[in-house]
């Protein structure tokens, strides 16, 4: 059976990003990686997404929205500091102050305009709540709620093809994902999770964490750490 057409693909550079791209890759015939400037604090991600993207022969829009604008989150204001942990215990079940107000809905707002203008119907991305349940906009309940919302607000409320948002991992741990990932031969070299915008990860962070933990628990050497010392830079 011939695969779908076309779809899009939310892609921060990030683990569950990078794993929703090869996913898609598997499912449709044609994907594009879309990718939000917002101004936030780990712009390199973008920079290494494009050198993976490039390598996969994808082609890769970048938007510019400045939510700096809107504040209110450690990642796009330098007046609030990125919180530091020891061990992913000391997390807390608060929402973080990593939160960016209504970020996923923007981004799949975005996503969905994009989209409409040029004819693909799904939409892609890398969602899941087992490991960070915090985030009230990674949520099943969100994502149903968004595609009602775009659904209602576009050319399908008029007769046209649906929009769809498609969250493949939303019950799956962060190790399931990178097991199913590399199931799909990803390469996770270049995918940055740090939230202080460094290559290098600071290893504090809680996506520094999150993500040690979620290697140990898969059974593998992280990938960006193998590049990170064949270059020479750990």
């Amino acid at each position: 059976m011939p695969k779908p057409e076309k779809a899009v693909v939310l892609f921060s550079g990030g683990i569950d990003s990078t794993t929703a791209l090869y996913w898609a890759m598997a499912n449709y015939a044609k994907v594009t990686a879309l990718s939000f400037d917002y101004g936030q604090r780990h712009r390199v991600e973008i920079s290494l997404g494009r050198r993976l993207t490039r390598r996969l022969r994808l082609p890769h829009v970048i938007m510019k929205v400045d939510l700096r604008q809107v504040g209110g989150s450690a990642l796009t204001d330098q007046a609030i500091s990125i919180p530091r942990f020891k061990r992913v215990k000391e997390i807390g079940k608060r929402i973080p102050l990593t939160y960016v107000p209504f970020r996923n809905g923007i981004f799949l707002s975005l996503a969905a305009a994009w989209a409409e203008a040029n004819n693909i119907r799904p939409i892609v991305c890398g969602f899941n709540t087992i490991d960070s349940p915090h985030y009230p906009d990674t949520r099943a309940s969100f994502v149903r709620a968004m595609e009602r919302a775009i659904n209602s607000g576009t050319r399908a409320a008029a007769g046209s093809q649906r929009i769809k948002i498609i969250a493949p991992f939303l019950r799956m741990k962060k190790s399931a994902i990178i097991k199913k990932g590399l199931s799909l031969g990803a390469e996770y070299s270049y995918s940055i999770s740090c939230y202080r915008g460094q290559e290098i990860p600071c290893r504090h962070c809680s996506s520094c964490l999150l993500r040690r933990k979620a290697w140990a628990e898969a059974g593998f050497r992280d990938h960006l750490l193998v590049r990170l010392e064949k270059e020479g830079k750990i």
